[in-house]
């Protein structure tokens, strides 16, 4: 996208007023990749558990074409694709223009081409942003995001992108993406959910910069874990809990808190859970 992308308003899905009835947000990123069982593995997980589906990017392998979105994601997690709302990531732009990815999901994936949205899941704001294309100070989506988070000054936001700033997997931590965190700490937003490393991990309440910081600091949760074949982990500062493994993350989202509950696929015994609060 340009620098001089226009600035088109956010669609809106699962209206809810702030402090209505909870919602669920369900999914992971790093999805669908012919030859592996993973995609329909997760699938199942997702059979079993109401909500809006979130997919994190990098969701048909390899390129994203309309090929990888009919014979991979299609017949997977394709099931559920009236209730995705995606983000891309950096395999659907593999495809000129992320064509595959806009032309698959239509308006569950925002204004055409822009890739960056918002809608409301129970009493929470989440904002779909665009790790591919540009998001520091001064451009379009950061403008975006900045006005959306003064126009709609809730309690509870989550913000889902693909590339994550802090990463104890293979692709490290993405520093491009620090500017956009120091916007959502300085509005309070309160969790941050990530794919890219195929891995899951859970970090503590942390600023931008890293630090761990209980009362304003922003948790990330990386879920790549959607059917790409996972990927070793390694350690981070503020890193709680990581796994090489396959499943789906899932939060239900109260007027001033959250859970999180990290579901396997059928077989795997790790799982992770807990509860916290909006700033």
């Amino acid at each position: 996208m340009s620098s001089g992308a226009p600035s088109a308003p956010s669609p809106v899905s699962n209206v809810a007023a702030p402090g209505g009835p909870p919602g669920t947000l369900v999914g992971a990123g790093d999805i669908a990749l012919c030859g592996s069982a993973g995609a329909e593995a997760t699938a199942k997980v997702l059979d079993d558990l109401r909500g809006t589906v979130f997919a994190a990017g990098d969701v048909a392998y390899p390129i994203g074409a309309e090929a990888d979105f009919r014979d991979c994601y299609g017949p997977t997690w394709g099931r559920h694709r009236a209730r995705t709302r995606p983000v891309p990531g950096n395999h659907e732009y593999q495809t000129p223009g992320a064509s595959g990815y806009y032309d698959y999901f239509g308006g569950n994936a925002g204004p055409a081409g822009l890739g960056y949205y918002s809608y409301t899941v129970g009493p929470w704001l989440v904002l779909a942003v665009n790790s591919e294309i540009p998001s520091g100070p001064g451009s379009p989506q950061y403008e975006w995001v900045r006005a959306e988070l003064t126009r709609d000054a809730r309690l509870c936001t989550a913000v889902i992108w693909h590339r994550p700033l802090f990463s104890s997997g293979r692709n490290g931590p993405n520093a491009d993406m620090r500017e956009l965190w120091r916007l959502l700490y300085s509005r309070d937003v309160d969790i941050v959910i990530n794919g890219h490393d195929h891995i899951y991990e859970r970090f503590a309440p942390q600023t931008p910069d890293g630090q761990y910081d209980p009362d304003r600091g922003i948790r990330q949760f990386t879920v790549g874990t959607g059917g790409a074949p996972p990927t070793p982990v390694g350690s981070s500062a503020n890193s709680e809990i990581a796994a090489s493994i396959w499943g789906v993350a899932s939060f239900t989202l109260q007027s001033d808190s959250y859970r999180w509950d990290f579901v396997p696929v059928e077989g795997e015994s790790f799982r992770d859970s807990g509860i916290g609060r909006c700033h």
